[in-house]
């Protein structure tokens, strides 16, 4: 697969201005990235400036602590897919999982998955507040739940991605669900080391320094 499309091209600073996103877009437009990965409030322009083009537009719920209630997930859901979301990235609620409350847990992916239809939705686990055995055990939820993916973290935590996380991430989803590696990759040899372990999409606010480092092989 082309590396451009394994990228989210990722701005969720709360202080991204309209121009920083403008020139999101134009970067994603130049290197094909699969998607553009913003805040909700620019879904709908980043909509209108990717139409007729190969960039998606993806959006983050119940960002970035996840503990909004399921109710107000599901109408953000709604509300950025009517806006033109292509991609719902959630976060999920980490206090109900370490509280032992599953079933919570998997019927808010399921009735989040069931607004989003055949869009696809990666369900972020915050893996810097798990330990091993619950990033297993939300991963099988998000799986029983009918989520398309499972993703490390919002970037907002104590920290991103990890290399042991995403190696048990995919042995715990098997091979037919896709994981997503976010925060912190910064680098082609980072991205390659994900991808190495069973990433098979990156978030990334570095995806043009990224896709430098390949041309420049």
């Amino acid at each position: 697969m082309d590396k451009a499309k394994y990228i989210d091209h990722t701005l969720l600073k709360a202080d991204a201005s309209k121009d920083s996103i403008t020139k999101l877009i134009n970067e994603a437009k130049e290197y094909h990235f699969k998607s553009v990965c913003v805040n909700p409030y620019y879904v709908s322009y980043c909509k209108k400036e990717l139409r007729d083009t190969d960039v998606l537009v993806c959006t983050v719920i119940g960002f970035p602590l996840g503990q909004n209630t399921m109710n107000t997930k599901i109408l953000e859901t709604e509300d950025a897919i009517l806006a033109g979301a292509d991609e719902i990235d959630m976060v999920i609620n980490v206090a109900a999982l370490k509280d032992g409350n599953h079933n919570y847990v998997k019927e808010e992916i399921a009735s989040i998955k069931e607004v989003c239809g055949p869009r696809t939705l990666k369900v972020i686990l915050e893996t810097c507040y798990l330990t091993k055995e619950e990033i297993k055990i939300a991963c099988l939820l998000a799986k029983e739940a009918g989520a398309d993916y499972v993703k490390t973290s919002t970037g907002f935590g104590t920290y991103g991605a990890k290399v042991e996380d995403v190696k048990l991430m995919r042995e715990t989803v098997g091979k037919d669900m896709g994981v997503k590696a976010s925060g912190g990759v910064r680098s082609k040899a980072e991205m390659e080391e994900m991808i190495k372990v069973g990433a098979t999409r990156i978030g990334a606010s570095a995806g043009v320094k990224i896709m430098e480092e390949y041309k420049n092989e």
